[in-house]
């Protein structure tokens, strides 16, 4: 495996990672997929007007991107990732391999769903987390925002994920076709 400092991008780091990245590249990891399920209280709703957010969850793989540091700069942005990510402990912070798309197999700082966490969703309703999706307004914007930028960004890269295609378009369904 690689030594270089990696991130594994699944969510929102892919398209507003806050940090220069030295090199971007496609990446699988296995183990794990990228499921909305996790309650979001800070970033893209409120304790009172909860969101959600994607969190890795167990199963299956992930397809994302591999976002790699200059060494330089590798404490500077692991603390920045452990106040964006770690705030509320509704993540554990792993290192995982990532076979990048030229082959090559690194070991990549991620962040995995905490099952045991009160935010964890799991696989709720999806017109209950679509609900939630709807209402969530938190410090860095909408909920339904952070998931139509990230499917954005995932059909950009050839990624197709239905099941996140799906719950948008549930959530940007007219209120009469919801009934």
């Amino acid at each position: 495996m690689d030594d270089a400092f990696w991130v594994f991008a699944y969510g929102s780091l892919m398209w507003k990672p806050g940090f220069k990245v030295a090199e971007t590249r496609a990446a699988t990891v296995h183990g794990y997929h990228r499921a909305m399920c996790v309650i979001s209280h800070r970033y893209r709703g409120t304790s009172e007007v909860p969101g959600m957010v994607l969190g890795l969850d167990r199963g299956g793989s992930c397809r994302g991107l591999a976002l790699r540091i200059a060494k330089t700069r590798a404490a500077a942005v692991l603390a920045y990732l452990h106040e964006r990510e770690m705030t509320g402990g509704v993540y554990h912070q792993r290192i995982l391999a990532a076979r990048l798309d030229d082959g090559r197999v690194v070991r990549a700082h991620a962040f995995v769903a905490c099952r045991d966490h009160p935010q964890y969703a799991g696989r709720m309703d999806p017109a209950k987390a679509a609900a939630l999706i709807r209402k969530g307004v938190g410090i860095h914007g909408t909920a339904r925002d952070y998931l139509a930028n990230t499917v954005a960004h995932l059909d950009e890269m050839s990624l197709s994920e239905p099941g996140l295609r799906r719950l948008l378009d549930l959530v940007d369904a007219p209120a009469k076709a919801r009934r």
